[in-house]
């Protein structure tokens, strides 16, 4: 996860330097604060996942000296098909249009949404692949 940190690390201080360069020739306060977040998230995010790494045992793509057949194995389940995810974007468009529409629509997109959300987070419970 070595790489992966130092990758988040690096965007960090390219950023940095970006919201030097850009504040320096702007003195725009909105663009400046932005890249001022940006820096703070993609640090944040590279001394997680560095952190974190060294807890973990090693993948075998951090070993140097790894061969291939080391990374084969189950790496999880993963869902062969779903309709719900249709139903979810159908529902959060309707509430979205609700806003601008009226609030009736957005409460009935709503509803929608909690309904589609409940049905795709329970959707392996039950069925050809419940667990």
């Amino acid at each position: 996860m070595k790489v992966e940190g130092y990758l988040f690390l690096g965007c960090a201080v390219f950023f940095g330097g970006s919201d030097y360069v850009y504040w320096y020739f702007s003195h725009d306060p909105t663009g400046s604060t932005a890249l001022a977040i940006a820096v703070g998230l993609a640090f944040l995010t590279g001394f997680y996942v560095l952190f974190t790494g060294r807890r973990l045992p090693r993948r075998p793509e951090d070993d140097r000296e790894g061969e291939i057949p080391q990374g084969t194995g189950e790496l999880g389940f993963f869902s062969p098909h779903s309709w719900w995810p249709l139903f979810l974007g159908l529902a959060a468009a309707t509430a979205a249009l609700g806003v601008a529409l009226g609030w009736w629509l957005f409460l009935i997109g709503l509803l929608g949404v909690l309904l589609a959300t409940v049905g795709f987070v329970f959707e392996y419970y039950r069925g050809h692949y419940a667990h």
